[in-house]
Parts: structure tokens; C-alpha cells; sequence
């Protein structure tokens, strides 16, 4: 549908009993974006504080932290205010950018986490050349890329649909994502195939490597003395409590984004629970458990939180 301005305006059809639930769908999504704020902010703020741990690992945790308060912040204000609206709509432009913001911030997530295995299997496997492998330029680079790389890919795909033409104006769906080239009248076989090219080198590649890299301090655990194994299990405990999300996560978009190049369609509460697992179970759990799994963190926390007793 179009207003006066000739803006091209979209239905998003993916609440279920929006009517009957809107003020608990409020509440429940206000809740969690506070905690997502105060949590993830509380321990990238340590970080940043405290000397002691302006180490590899605890920069790129701030990092993917940091990532969890930017894909929230691009996407909560939004949900709030369609909730509390009688009709959730958007712009096809502001529907194309939060296409962009949801993928990019998604999928940096996935490198973040690839940087956060090498540098364990660098520590553990080649403890003698941590300091000379893990420079501080190489930090630098590795952000740089988990953050750029995304934003590149996915610039070109929304740029090859911003002159689509519509032939629907209802999107299934509470968040914009690869879903919106059904909307097109025709879909673009470039654009067809990018997605898989997508999901190929920033969902399979990241997750395959991830694997690959654990698998390798695993066998190294195995075969090393009590001390090397002492502290596999400690530094990387967490990080593969992460893991298991990451698969759940990485699963949930490749997901998203075949079936939009498919003939497939599934109920409405099928695909509200796939959202929401993606926007509500990593940016709230990530945090939690790097603050409790990890030593040097929560000792900070609990200092923070019981400053009158000694650790």
C-alpha cells in the first residue's frame, strides 16, 4: 500500500493473537531488552574497567556482548512500538535497512565466535606463541572483519532488492529478513543464489571452523598432562556453552533464509518462535554465561555486587 508520499508501506503479519496478548507481548519484550541492556552493558563495562582483563579473550567477549546490545537496540524500539499499534506496519525502505541491521549484527556474531576459537586453540595448543600470534594489531583486525565482512555481503543483497517491484504488502513475519523477496513480483536469480552464497561463507564456514578448532583442543586435552586439561575445561567451558546456542542460532537463520528461496510455509506461531528464540536467548544468556563460567569475570561481578565482602 502507498501513503501521499508514495512510500511503499508493508503488513507484517507474524503476531499471534496480537489483539488479545498486545500488552503481554509488551511486557515480555520490554523486560527482556532492559535485562539484555543492564546485563550485556554490566560486563562489557568491567572489561573496559579493569586492567586485568584486557586480554584477548575478554576484548572479544566485550565484542560479541557489545554485538548482542547492537542487534537488540536495532530491533526492540521497533517491536515495542508495533505492539502497542493497532496496525504493524512498515516502510519497504526501513523494512530493506532492518533487513540489513538483523543479518549483519546476527552474522557477526558467528565470526566473533570463530575469532574467540582460534584464540583459545592458539592459548592452549601453542601457549609459547600466544603473545607473538595474539598481537594487538591481529585483535584489531579480527573485530574489524567480523564487523565489516557482514555488513559488505549483505549491503550488496538488499542493494540488488531496493528496486524491486512489489507484488505483495504483507510479510510474514514480526522482523524483516531474506522473506521479503517474496514480496518481489519477480525474484531476482542472483539474488536467488547470493543467499545461499551467504549462508555458505557466514553461517556454514564460521560453524564448521568453530567445530574443527575445539575438536582439535579436545584431541590436545586428551593427550596432554592434568594441568593442560585443567585448563581447556576452565576457558573453554563457557565458550562451548555458547556453542550449543550458536548451532541453535546458526540453524534458526540459514533456516529463515532457505526457506525464503522455497516453496515453504509454516504456521504463524512456528515462525514466532523461531524469531523470538533468535532476538531473546542469545543476547540474554551470553552474558550470563560469561559471568558466571568465567573466573576473572565473575569475581569482578561479585565485587561489583557484594562490595563489602572479600574474594
Amino acid at each position: 500500500m502507498d501513503n501521499d508520499l508514495n512510500e511503499t508501506y508493508i503488513t507484517l503479519d507474524g503476531y499471534v493473537e496480537i489483539d488479545q496478548y498486545r500488552y503481554l507481548y509488551f511486557m515480555i519484550m520490554f523486560t527482556a531488552y532492559i535485562l539484555i541492556l543492564c546485563i550485556n552493558s554490566t560486563i562489557v563495562s568491567l572489561i573496559v574497567i579493569h586492567k586485568t582483563l584486557h586480554e584477548p579473550m575478554y576484548i572479544f567477549i566485550a565484542a560479541l556482548l557489545l554485538n548482542s546490545v547492537l542487534l537488540s537496540t536495532s530491533l526492540y524500539p521497533k517491536l515495542l512500538t508495533d505492539v502497542l499499534s493497532k496496525k504493524q506496519i512498515i516502510s519497504y525502505s526501513a523494512c530493506l535497512f532492518q533487513w540489513f541491521a538483523y543479518y549483519c549484527v546476527a552474522f557477526t556474531e558467528n565470526l566473533l565466535l570463530a575469532a574467540m576459537a582460534y584464540d583459545r586453540y592458539v592459548s592452549i595448543c601453542k601457549p609459547l606463541r600466544y603473545p607473538t600470534i595474539m598481537r594487538k594489531s591481529k585483535i584489531c583486525i579480527f573485530l574489524v572483519l567480523a564487523w565489516l565482512l557482514p555488513a559488505c555481503v549483505f549491503a550488496l543483497s538488499v542493494g540488488l532488492s531496493v528496486d524491486a517491484k512489489l507484488c505483495k504488502f504483507t510479510f510474514k513475519g514480526i522482523i524483516c529478513g531474506s522473506a521479503v523477496i517474496k514480496l518481489h513480483c519477480v525474484m531476482s536469480r542472483l539474488v536467488y543464489f547470493y543467499g545461499f552464497f551467504i549462508i555458505f561463507s557466514l553461517d556454514i564456514l564460521p560453524v564448521l571452523f568453530i567445530l574443527f578448532t575445539y575438536t582439535r583442543i579436545l584431541i590436545l586435552s586428551c593427550q596432554s598432562c592434568r594441568e593442560v586439561r585443567r585448563k581447556a575445561a576452565q576457558t573453554c567451558l563457557p565458550h562451548l556453552l555458547v556453542l550449543m546456542n550458536l548451532t541453535n542460532f546458526s540453524w534458526s537463520m540459514g533456516f529463515e533464509v532457505i526457506v525464503a528461496r522455497l516453496d515453504i510455509d509454516f504456521t504463524k506461531i512456528v515462525r514466532l518462535i523461531m524469531t523470538l528464540q533468535v532476538i531473546l536467548y542469545s543476547p540474554l544468556f551470553n552474558p550470563i554465561i560469561y559471568g558466571l563460567k568465567m573466573k576473572e569475570i565473575y569475581k569482578h561481578v561479585k565485587r561489583l555486587f557484594c562490595p563489602g565482602k572479600i574474594f
